[in-house]
Order: structure tokens, then sequence, then C-alpha cells
């Protein structure tokens, strides 16, 4: 495994449901077959069919080597437990079909982990009137992760939201007025500006949503990979401004960037471990606890953000369940 994990490799339940964004690939691809690895269902939601059927291949492969070479924990099944689901995060429309079709199939759902996620656009407006970044790395796991709460709350206990954030959240604003880029040219906008500003939302998103589930089963995460040799870091070095793209070229060659594999390993410890049962407002890096930026803890900030966010997705919720989390 090019080192020594850290997250347990502990047994899951075939009936731990599991769902991860953009599961199909990178850090995504990792966690996801680790944990089904342990045993647990796991839902791949992503746009496409060919690619998670390719990823479900190979974990399947990767599982039967593990098994050769005697890796402690791992499940005892002859597959893995992995499904593919259709989820397009820059269309509102396919994250309402996607909800629905989970649960018209009447699963718990344990764990949701939000991993999908991208970095270097253009500034591009979405069918659903939402800068890109924002919708597809927040406003569309906020969607997901609102909706899906019901079914979470009566899945029994431990189940987890975990939120993959970024350690550039740190040089992320909260601004109401510029959340959405109206005011940005193509010239003038900065991808790596407004992904630190979706990186940050996750984490003001989870003080809200843990101040709503605080008496619930249900608790909610945030973790930094790191520095990770993904295609996504590749496109963002290549698109960024030139003080990141030094950054980036600084971390590459001191060594500490990270394999997809080792970046993936908080957000599957984050998922899985037991000590973590009940764990709520913690951001994870290297599966460590990290103090969160101030910036980030202002209630004030999160309620505006919270509702903002409502307003944006009020369309694709039903009525009572709108009620439900502004009254929570």
């Amino acid at each position: 495994m090019g080192g020594r994990q850290s997250f347990p490799v502990v047994p899951l339940p075939r009936e731990r449901i599991v769902i991860i964004t953009g599961g199909n690939q990178g850090i995504g691809y990792h966690t996801a077959k680790w944990i089904a690895m342990m045993g647990a269902t796991v839902i791949l939601a992503c746009r496409s069919e060919f690619k998670a059927n390719k990823a479900i291949e190979d974990m399947n492969q990767e599982f039967q080597a593990e098994k050769e070479k005697g890796t402690p924990g791992i499940a005892k099944y002859d597959n893995l437990s992995v499904e593919f689901m259709k989820l397009d995060l820059a269309s509102m429309k396919s994250v309402r079909e996607f909800i629905d079709e989970f649960k018209a199939i009447g699963k718990q759902l344990h764990v949701l982990i939000c991993n999908a996620g991208i970095n270097t656009v253009d500034k591009t407006i979405t069918e659903d009137g939402n800068e890109l970044l924002f919708q597809v790395n927040y406003l569309s796991h906020f969607l997901m992760a609102v909706s899906l709460l019901p079914v979470m709350k009566m899945s029994g206990p431990d189940c987890r939201i975990v939120f993959l954030s970024s350690l550039w959240y740190k040089s992320g604003r909260f601004e109401i007025d510029t959340i959405n880029a109206e005011k940005e040219t193509r010239d003038t906008y900065e991808s790596d500006h407004y992904y630190q500003k979706s990186k940050l939302y996750l984490i003001m998103l989870m003080y809200k949503m843990n101040r709503i589930l605080n008496p619930t089963d249900v608790t909610v995460t945030c973790v930094g990979p790191g520095i990770v040799r993904t295609n996504m870091m590749e496109e963002f070095q290549d698109k960024a401004t030139c003080l990141y793209k030094g950054v980036i070229g600084c971390i590459n060659s001191l060594g500490i960037s990270k394999s997809p594999e080792k970046g993936a390993w908080t957000s599957i410890n984050a998922a899985v471990n037991p000590k973590f049962t009940g764990v709520r407002d913690v951001y994870y890096t290297d599966s460590k606890p990290e103090t969160i930026k101030r910036h980030a803890r202002i209630e004030e900030d999160q309620e505006t953000l919270w509702q903002f966010s409502l307003d944006r997705v009020k369309k694709h919720l039903p009525d009572n369940h709108l009620e439900d989390v502004n009254t929570e």
C-alpha cells in the first residue's frame, strides 16, 4: 500500500450504506475501494457509468490482490458491493433525480462522503444560474446533504457526513455579494479564488448542520487531504495564478505532495474510525484534528450562507422539508 495507512481496517457490515460523490477516480476511488473492502456497500455517485464500471472492475481486482496478500481486516466476500448511480453536480435536476432515485430504493444511509470537486474553469454559469465552482463543490452537496438528512436520521446510530475541504480554505473569504461571481468578467475571474471560497463554505456548513443535528445520531466533519497528485492538481497548476504555480512547484520539489491513495487516508479514517463516533465540528488533516481558522467559525456568516443556500435550492426541496430544516 506504499506505507503504513493512517486509518483502521475495521469490519463493516454489508448493510452499512455509503454514498461517495466522485468515487470513480483519484481520492474518491481509493476512499470507496477501502471502505468497500472492509465490507460496506458503496454507491459511486458520478457522471459516467462507463468510468464507474471500470472503477468497480479495478477495485475488485485490487480486492482479490489484497486477499491473496493476506491483508488483515478486509472482508471475506467473493466480490465487493459497489454500485453506480448517476449524478452530475453541475445540474440541480440531476442532483434531485439522484436523491429521488435513492429514496425510492428504500435503503438506509449511514455515511455520505461529499468528495467530488473541480478547481480550474473559466467563468461559467450553470443552467441553474450558479457560478460553476460554487455549485459543483458546494451547493449541490448542500442539496444532497439536506435532502438525505431524513433518511440518515432514521438509519440508526453513528451516521456520518464527511465534506472534503482543502487547506486552501484558509485563503478563502466569505463575501455574500461576490458568492456567485456576478461582477466578474471572463478576464477578471480567477478560478483559484472561487475554489478557495467553495472549500471554506463546506466548513461553515459543517458548523451550521451540527447545530441542527446536535440531538441526533448524525454528525458532520470535514477533511483536508493535503496536496495530492491527481489530475485535478495538474489542471490547477496549469491554470493557477503565478503565486499558486510557484507554491505547488515548491511543494512538488520538496516531495510534500501525496499519491491519491495516501490522499484518501484521512477521508477513510473520518468515515470508519470507531473512535470518531459522535465526533462533530472537526477538520482533519493527516487523520488528526487541526485548529480551524477563525474566519470559518463566525456563526453570523454561517447563518447567512445557510439561508442563501436554502434560497438557491428551495425549489428542489419539498415544502415540508424546507420548513423542517429552517426550524430545527
